[in-house]
């Protein structure tokens, strides 16, 4: 009984830090200007970077600039399934070392975008987890 009253409450503690659906709506929007402009350096301010992996930091960086610039098809902001708490506690570095990430993730963001050129056309689906620090809104990245 005790252990439901103590995950009651640390739902509770849990959601009165939560992002307002404002805050959210503002996060996603920052997301997709930047994305669609090519921006890295706002791309890059989104990330949470304190206690990150150097290396993955570098690493998120490479892969937004990468795909950045394609037009956003759908984007949101949803809650994390239970797959998605197995893989959080099951990942792995690039190296195969067990990996977390730097803050706890809130929800993710599901990102689809195309991409069309005169010869050819792509589409592709992604995800990112994203965490609240400081009434804010980040992409997180592995700690170190």
């Amino acid at each position: 009984m005790r252990l439901v009253v103590a995950l009651a409450f640390a739902g509770v503690a849990f959601t009165a830090g939560a992002a307002t659906p404002a805050q959210e709506k503002a996060f996603v929007d920052t997301y997709r200007k930047a994305y669609e402009a090519k921006d890295d350096k706002t791309l890059a301010s989104l990330l949470y970077i304190k206690g990150a992996d150097p290396a993955a930091v570098a690493f998120y960086k490479m892969m937004m600039g990468a795909e950045a610039g394609s037009k956003i098809t759908a984007i949101d902001l949803v809650e994390i399934t239970p797959e998605d708490r197995k893989r959080i506690d099951s990942m792995q570095s690039p190296d195969g070392k067990p990996a977390k990430l730097v803050l706890p993730p809130a929800k993710k963001l599901v990102i689809e975008s195309e991409t069309k050129t005169a010869n050819s056309s792509s589409s592709g689906k992604s995800e990112i987890f994203v965490g609240e620090a400081d009434g804010k809104l980040y992409i997180l990245v592995p700690a170190k």
